[in-house]
């Protein structure tokens, strides 16, 4: 069994490995990152083989640090790592030249069809209808999307955003709610089959699914970082933040959204919870929690967008796509029977 995982901003770590009477054996680590002495390779092989084949992640790694030898040094992966692509081995994940990626940007569309278009394309791949697929979001018109398990109340002032004619709608994913107004961010979801995070737990997929978009950012000079759970970050504050829903196809939604410019004082006025977090601080503060990409980087939104697309391209061979006449209609039906209902906006009240 062969395994691998890329540690997000570190090294590629690789394993293969056997499984004979539920054990593993002949287990070989390998990879391009940095270890001393070199002995604490073979200590780490030493550590695995005879472990019970079903040993969970933690554990897997809690036994390799038992291992190794005093005062070794691990740079560019950890034992968590190597627990990880243990994981991935046994459990056959795929990998993201495994599939045939498509790109696609459409639109613009209204808030509540792209959170309609993310339900009904993880289903699409999920049932083997549609390749796994990243998509550029473009919007027309400015909204604040809550997590799905947020309170309306407590997270947005409704007059407010009546006041500034912005939409409020909830997602299927978790997580906090989003102020985005058109060409004032980047969005973008990745549909993705669940063989392709197997083995990793929630916090090393989120990392995992957004490594690509890191680097792109890396190379325009940003220091992007992941910070767990779900943020975007780099030295001059946060960037954006990821979301994830597995629906039960099988598949992964995961969606980010990175702040390109802001407005600052409308934010704090529409979103309850930031206007409590900055209210001894005021709005100029409020704007600093968010660093824009616009002030990193110095490029258009277009711009930093053709980057992210050239490096997804790079890395995973993904080709040109479009949205199907079906699954267009089948997001409307959506947008009218859930994401625009009172029922969906307030079933957190």
């Amino acid at each position: 069994m062969h395994g691998e995982y890329k540690v997000p901003g570190g090294k590629l770590v690789v394993v293969d490995l056997a499984v004979e009477g539920g054990r593993i054996a002949a287990f070989r680590l390998a990879g391009d990152f940095f270890l001393e002495p070199d002995e604490a390779l073979e200590a780490i092989d030493a550590a695995v083989v005879g472990l019970p084949a079903d040993t969970n992640a933690a554990e897997l790694a809690t036994a390799i640090r038992a291992g190794l030898p005093e005062g070794a040094v691990l740079l560019g992966f950890s034992p968590e790592g190597v627990a990880t692509a243990i994981r991935r081995a046994i459990g056959r994940a795929a990998d993201w030249h495994d599939f045939d990626w498509r790109l696609v940007h459409p639109g613009p569309f209204a808030p509540a069809l792209h959170l309609a278009l993310d339900e009904v394309l993880t289903n699409e791949v999920g049932a083997g209808r549609r390749p796994p697929t990243l998509r550029i979001w473009e919007w027309d018109r400015p909204a604040v999307v809550i997590g799905s398990f947020q309170s309306l109340r407590n997270e947005v002032d409704r007059e407010a955003a009546e006041r500034f004619g912005i939409d409020v709608v909830r997602r299927v994913s978790g997580g906090g709610a989003m102020f985005m107004e058109a060409g004032s961010v980047v969005t973008y979801s990745l549909y993705a089959p669940g063989d392709l995070v197997r083995g990793m737990s929630f916090a090393e997929s989120y990392a995992y699914l957004d490594d690509w978009v890191l680097q792109a950012l890396r190379s325009l000079g940003i220091e992007a970082t992941y910070q767990p759970l779900n943020d975007i970050s780099s030295p001059a504050g946060k960037i954006g933040g990821a979301a994830q829903k597995r629906l039960g196809s099988g598949a992964v939604l995961h969606h980010v959204t990175m702040s390109y410019d802001m407005d600052g004082d409308k934010m704090v006025q529409v979103l309850r919870i930031g206007r409590e977090k900055m209210s001894d601080k005021g709005t100029v503060s409020a704007a600093k929690r968010v660093d824009p990409l616009r002030k990193q980087t110095g490029l258009s939104r277009a711009a930093i967008i053709e980057r992210m697309e050239q490096v997804f391209t790079t890395l995973t061979g993904a080709t040109a796509g479009s949205l199907t006449d079906a699954e267009l209609a089948a997001a409307e039906e959506l947008v009218r029977t859930k994401f625009t209902t009172r029922e969906w906006l307030e079933r957190v009240p």
